[in-house]
């Protein structure tokens, strides 16, 4: 029987969260810390976390799960935490992805490391369970979202600069200052609607539109993948850092797009599947206000005049007609390929498609799209990277610097062609 969080325990037990995106998390939990929950993003890492997924969870399940479990698991043992005050937090999607059941396989790794009194909070917009002492309200969720919007910002803006400051450090110094400010505008309900946040946006855009950047010439490089490989340095070994290091400019899209996708579904299974008709209009109305943000986002950005603007989900969504039907949305579905052929007309046609182990639609929607992909972009320079426990570091480093290697010849003939 697992423990329930209780309305009492919401005072002086510990929420550990595991860390998936550091830039948009680290943003959204001081939404829980500004709600009265007390919380704790993991930074734990290191073959520990592995070690701890693969002893608790069956090794045919997918990496993402042997990561996130083995992360909390290590955290608990060695994170001199009270195993009497801590609390779990984990996402649970409701769909077709095994991602539902993470809950449960780590309720059941708890049970077996003796932690079974340890309760799991279920994060969920399903209404699938419940806990007393927890519940998302509409301010936590709009926080979370303004947070989510903001952390893509700053994510793009950051990895477009950071490669060509000249004074390393000020893109990432940047993204810490907003952290806080933006943390304690959440404390005191400001600047995560209207005007409040435009102004926010601009001025964001404004200041890192200042930092004195150098004019060279970089492989520009994208990632796309499973949602928690693409964007955790945990799940790909920290490859935007080996990609910057190598001399690239890197793309991650945004995780916003992934939450459109997300919404959208409902309005597909009213149509494809006999969905409900008020779910479905619904969704339809919070979306069209939803991209009211997202176009504040981008003019935002397009006002400098200096950095790559992201197309409109609506617009990204068209790149796939023809090309993959709307009603394959398991996993990361028609969004991963239509994430890929963004990247190429956004000019970074070099993409490292992360492959986790045990992720089904992802081995159909992304690997299994290469082909279709380049067939349609010529340009289009895809190395698929496969993630799990026994694949080593120098493996996937020499895919990725074969590819990078083909960008090299690439830039080289469109400087002699230009």
């Amino acid at each position: 029987m697992s423990t329930p969080f209780t309305k009492e325990m919401k005072k002086d037990y510990t929420i550990l969260i595991p860390n998936m995106s550091p830039i948009h998390f680290n943003i959204a939990k001081e939404v829980f810390v500004n709600h009265g929950y007390k919380v704790v993003l993991l930074d734990n890492q290191g073959p520990n976390v592995i070690r701890e997924g693969l002893r608790y969870v069956h090794n045919d399940i997918c990496y993402p799960a042997q990561l996130v479990i083995g992360q909390l698991i290590d955290a608990i043992k060695h994170g001199d935490y009270d195993t009497n005050k801590i609390a779990l937090v984990i996402t649970q999607t409701g769909g077709g992805c095994r991602a539902s059941n993470y809950l449960f396989l780590l309720r059941k790794a708890l049970e077996k490391c003796n932690l079974g009194h340890v309760p799991v909070i279920s994060l969920n917009l399903k209404g699938m369970e419940k806990n007393p002492g927890f519940k998302l309200t509409f301010f936590i969720l709009l926080q979370a979202y303004s947070a989510f919007v903001y952390g893509d910002l700053l994510m793009a803006l950051a990895n477009q600069t950071r490669p060509y400051e000249t004074k390393a450090g000020e893109a990432d110094a940047l993204v810490a200052k907003w952290t806080e400010y933006l943390s304690d505008c959440f404390a005191h309900n400001r600047g995560y609607i209207g005007w409040a946040m435009k102004r926010n946006l601009n001025r964001i855009c404004d200041e890192f539109a200042l930092i004195e950047t150098k004019k060279v010439e970089k492989i520009k490089v994208g990632i796309v993948g499973e949602i928690y490989m693409k964007y955790s340095p945990l799940g790909n070994n920290h490859l935007q850092d080996y990609l910057e290091a190598q001399g690239c400019e890197v793309m991650v899209p945004s995780l916003m797009g992934f939450l459109y996708y997300g919404a959208d579904n409902a309005i597909t299974d009213r149509k494809y599947y006999g969905g409900r008709f008020i779910s479905a209009k619904l969704t339809q109305f919070v979306l069209k206000q939803l991209y009211k943000v997202e176009k504040m986002s981008r003019q935002a950005m397009l006002k400098s005049g200096k950095f790559t603007v992201p197309i409109p989900y609506t617009e990204m969504k068209k790149l796939d007609e023809g090309l993959l039907d709307y009603g394959v949305k398991m996993g990361e579905g028609w969004l991963l390929t239509a994430e890929m052929l963004d990247l190429v007309h956004s000019g970074y046609t070099n993409i490292v498609c992360t492959q986790p182990f045990g992720c089904l639609p992802n081995h159909i929607v992304a690997k299994g799209m290469i082909r279709a992909v380049t067939e349609r972009t010529k340009e289009a320079n895809i190395v698929p990277i496969d993630y799990d426990p026994s694949a080593t570091g120098v493996n996937q480093e020499n895919r990725i610097k074969l590819m990078l290697a083909i960008a090299r010849e690439n830039l080289e003939k469109n400087k002699e062609n230009a």
